[in-house]
């Protein structure tokens, strides 16, 4: 799934790509994707000027003319890609927005598990799922004392904490493996219970960890890749996620792979303490 890194790699490749285009009309080959209405996002962009594109955690927020904003999703393997109106479509291809000069903005999804949804620009904590999330890593909110505090409500292990969005948002599987390892946290040790000095080094260690996998272009571990069809350069940098049987690059010990809620989560059992 993409996460912060990869959703601010597209934003940043699909600015130059659409913003100032004007929509002519809007496809719905697959209309699941939409989870507002349908029909109101077909007929309502028509005429709408891309004015910018924002990002909250791993949301797009692609503002329009008149007051409005598509609030998009890419969930597991979710891309977007420019070409000539004529091209054909391909069999992953399931909304496209045609511009007037003859460009088309396509979105492809393999599992077709993305989401789309047109809402009034300003009310994206109050119509959309970002009302519930946490705050962003490398956000003024995000201090010391946040994470301290908020970390001290949960009873639940520590890679479900972060993977859940409540706390701080962006992060999925990849990233909480690699920032668990760096603060030698393992991933089951309940949240509550890890020291505050502990705390502190994780909030740390995901500030650094999602600002330079962004600086990298993300990480391109099966599908991903931006709005210009490039790869990602952060999973040459990866430390123990895909690297499961490997020796672990601090104290040599053979890394482990266990399902933490269903998600593979690699550890070192030797530095990466657990806290009960």
């Amino acid at each position: 799934m993409p996460e912060m890194p990869e959703v601010e790699t597209v934003r940043r490749s699909l600015i130059p790509l659409i913003k100032g285009k004007t929509i002519k009309n809007v496809t719905l080959w697959y209309p699941n994707i939409v989870v507002s209405d349908q029909s109101e996002f077909v007929h309502d962009l028509v005429n709408k000027k891309v004015i910018g594109i924002d990002r909250y955690a791993k949301y797009l927020l692609i503002r329009l003319s008149d007051n409005l904003t598509i609030v998009s999703h890419l969930r597991m393997e979710g891309k977007y890609h420019l070409v000539d109106v004529d091209t054909p479509k391909d069999k992953h291809d399931h909304v496209q927005f045609e511009f007037t000069d003859h460009t088309a903005l396509r979105y492809n999804d393999v599992r077709k598990f993305g989401r789309m949804q047109l809402i009034l620009t300003g009310t994206e904590k109050t119509a959309t799922a970002i009302g519930r999330l946490g705050v962003e890593p490398n956000s003024i909110d995000f201090t010391d004392q946040y994470f301290i505090s908020k970390l001290k409500t949960k009873k639940k292990n520590i890679k479900n904490t972060l993977l859940d969005q409540t706390i701080v948002a962006g992060l999925g599987n990849i990233y909480v493996d690699e920032v668990l390892w760096q603060a030698k946290i393992h991933p089951l040790s309940v949240s509550r219970a890890i020291p505050a000095d502990k705390v502190k080094e994780l909030r740390k260690n995901i500030n650094h960890t999602i600002k330079w996998a962004t600086e990298l272009h993300g990480t391109t571990v099966h599908t991903y890749l931006d709005a210009n069809g490039n790869y990602g350069g952060f999973q040459d940098k990866l430390k123990v996620y895909g690297h499961s049987g490997e020796e672990c690059l601090r104290c040599n010990t053979i890394l482990e792979k266990i399902k933490v809620n269903g998600r593979g989560t690699t550890f070192c059992p030797h530095c990466q303490v657990i806290y009960k």
